[in-house]
């Protein structure tokens, strides 16, 4: 495939240009919460595949696929970066999307392993994360690649994303279920958890209420976040100060509950959201 080459107006007034961050439903919401935050100037363009979710239980070959059609419905809105929030995209297709797109692209595995590596003191990190994610050990070689000698404690979970989306961020089950999946991994000794899909900081306080201060939390949208700013200032990306920051919404089938568990979680001022329509086949590259 040949590259989505930048045209003239694209290279021209970059910086006022929207990031495009996708996901494959809405839990990548926690990532565009933590660049509202970090980077109030930028425009964001947020696309959720809700008609294809949960990307954590597809093959390695479907989730490229459609992170390559997601990438690419950004492209037609002249993101100036794709922001991959998605751990389950970003341990199989940042490759593919690198390789395609002339824009920069960021995950969220990087940075989170970054953090992790940073904040642990005993060097044996938990992640948890969905089946996909797991699968693919993408956080081990990340976590390897900074440090060698460190210890990696891997758990699927692929419960949780259900119940957040249900809503019960506080909830005697919840607890139930999180103690279920983390006890184990507490119990080999990690003084970190790396939180391996953006869903998760939903339930951050859950897990604080279950351990404590057992485990350091490193939340990996909020280490994206931070890794988003440094790749706009070092591309000379960065939105004029002044400009008027926003953000647009759109996904690929109409919201469901947990749009408004996001809303209000997170407190974020979402508007009104756009449906887009999911391309069909590979995309025109």
């Amino acid at each position: 495939m040949a590259a989505n080459k930048p045209s003239a107006r694209s290279i021209a007034g970059a910086g006022s240009r929207p990031i495009g961050v996708f996901d494959s439903g809405i839990g990548g919401l926690t990532v565009v919460k933590a660049l509202r935050e970090l980077l109030p100037n930028e425009k964001i363009f947020y696309l959720g595949d809700t008609a294809r979710i949960p990307y954590g239980s597809r093959s390695a070959g479907t989730v490229e696929r459609y992170s390559l059609e997601m990438a690419e419905m950004l492209m037609e809105e002249d993101a100036k970066a794709i922001v991959v929030a998605c751990n389950t995209a970003s341990s199989v297709a940042l490759p593919k999307l690198e390789q395609n797109f002339s824009v920069p692209v960021i995950g969220v595995i990087r940075p989170g392993a970054q953090a992790a590596i940073a904040a642990s003191r005993n060097r044996h990190i938990g992640v948890i994360g969905t089946r996909a994610t797991i699968r693919s050990g993408a956080y081990e070689k990340a976590l390897r690649a900074l440090d060698p000698k460190v210890r990696v404690a891997s758990r699927s979970s692929p419960l949780l994303v259900p119940l957040i989306e249900e809503g019960w961020l506080d909830d005697a089950l919840t607890d139930r279920v999180i103690a279920r999946y983390l006890e184990p991994l507490i119990q080999e000794g990690i003084d970190t958890l790396v939180l391996g899909c953006t869903h998760y900081p939903l339930l951050a306080a859950a897990i604080e209420r279950a351990f404590g201060s057992t485990v350091k939390l490193v939340d990996s949208a909020r280490n994206c976040a931070t890794a988003v700013q440094q790749l706009l200032d070092r591309k000379g990306l960065r939105a004029p100060s002044g400009t008027q920051g926003g953000l647009q919404v759109a996904l690929t089938d109409a919201p469901d509950n947990f749009l408004s568990v996001a809303k209000e979680a997170l407190q974020l001022d979402i508007g009104e959201v756009q449906l887009r329509e999911v391309l069909h086949g590979m995309p025109h590259l």
